[in-house]
Formats: C-alpha cells, structure tokens, sequence
C-alpha cells in the first residue's frame, strides 16, 4: 500500500480523537505508505484539539514512515482555521 485516505467526519473535534488515533498510528507504523491524505470534504468544524490531532500525526509521521502528508478538500471555515493555523507549513493543500 503506497496511499491511504482517512475520510474525516462532518464535525472534527475530540470527539472523533479515539478514532483518529486508532487510525493513523496504524498507518504511520507500516512500511511502504508514501502518502497519507486526508480527507476533509465532509468537515464543517473543527476545534483546537482536532489541531491537536493533526500536529500529533504530523510528529509521529517524522518519527515513522515519513509519508507525505496531504489535506483534500478543506473548505469554508474549515479552511480557514487550517490556515490561520499555519497546517500548510506541516501538510501539503489539495
């Protein structure tokens, strides 16, 4: 597997924390993921530990498989607060 997408829910917030870190610490541990996207076309909020969560992936991804890291289809306030947080300086914008 060279790709893989984790598909974000309508509202990212802690709630969606146990999920999201089930999710990607099974990715950033596997050999051979060159790209991990995920897939924000669904979310129309997001909080401060939905940030959390990113920059955490973003950690462990240094310290793992060193996949490049993509955001899809941010949009709206969503894209907004992914901005004003500086996300493009740790993930690529599609």
């Amino acid at each position: 597997m060279d790709n893989y997408s984790v598909r974000l829910p309508n509202r990212f917030d802690f709630s969606y924390h146990k999920t999201f870190n089930q999710e990607v610490e099974s990715l950033v541990g596997q050999a051979g993921i060159k790209e991990i996207q995920l897939d924000f076309s669904q979310v129309n909020y997001l909080d401060s530990s939905a940030l959390g969560m990113l920059v955490l992936l973003s950690k462990k991804n240094e310290k793992g498989v060193r996949a490049k890291l993509l955001i899809k289809g941010a949009h709206g306030g969503a894209l907004e607060i992914l901005e004003i947080a500086k996300m493009t300086k740790l993930y690529v914008f599609i």
